[in-house]
């Protein structure tokens, strides 16, 4: 494990999100340690792109003067497994919110599933859920949301390098996604179902890379402690 200098000067800390953990909480647990650690008042710790609550997976956490990293971290490629739930769209288009809606899935056969995935290749415009931490008016837009409130909400140019459909157990889809910055794969998933003249919403997520760091070298938060505290 590091040590007090090292914090300070810089380290990025690969660590894998518990699911329900928020990013901030997740980032929280690592300042609070190191700061117990060595005693220290005050140090900088920030993470390189935020995982919702029901995501798990890779979030890079930086320290010190790595934390001037983050935007450089932010804008590299990443990559996702998770999936698809058919048939059924929500408000949220994850499983934060309850069904609003039911859709007929009979005319869905595996070769239009697989057909479909190829028109969400390349550079697509997509339009952020309306549950999303986005300012609009100087509020986040699931503020507005959880209000009841109407927003419009503008659509933005994301790139989709891959989109596999991995596993069909309808109607969940198993699916392998490489995208650019700022992409959502819950607005992914709800597009996805209408591309399939049905509805679709995101069941579960994981983010796996980002740019050349990978998942499987992090370690959970619970971990970084215990390794901190032998």
């Amino acid at each position: 494990m590091y040590s007090e200098e090292e914090f300070k000067n810089g380290t990025i800390l690969l660590i894998d999100k518990p699911l329900h953990w928020s990013s901030f909480q997740a980032v929280n647990k690592i300042k609070w340690a190191i700061r117990k650690k060595y005693g220290l008042k005050k140090i900088k710790v920030g993470h390189a792109g935020t995982l919702d609550p029901l995501a798990t997976g890779l979030l890079i956490i930086c320290t010190g003067k790595f934390t001037k990293k983050i935007p450089e971290l932010q804008g590299q490629v990443k990559e996702y497994t998770g999936t698809i739930s058919i048939g059924a769209t929500t408000p949220s288009y994850d499983l934060e919110t309850e069904t609003d809606q039911t859709y007929p899935t009979q005319h869905i056969t595996e070769e239009k599933i697989h057909h479909t995935t190829a028109g969400f290749i390349g550079d697509i415009e997509q339009v952020p859920p309306v549950f999303s931490a986005i300012k609009k008016d100087g509020k986040r837009l699931y503020e507005h949301a959880r209000k009841g409130e109407h927003v419009e909400i503008a659509s933005r140019t994301i790139n989709i390098s891959v989109f596999d459909i991995t596993t069909i157990r309808f109607p969940e889809l198993s699916f392998r996604v490489v995208c650019s910055k700022g992409t959502y794969i819950r607005s992914l998933a709800h597009d996805f179902g209408k591309a399939l003249q049905s509805g679709a919403h995101l069941s579960s997520l994981r983010r796996t890379g980002i740019g050349e760091y990978r998942v499987d070298n992090a370690i959970s938060p619970e971990e970084f402690v215990a390794r901190l505290n032998p």
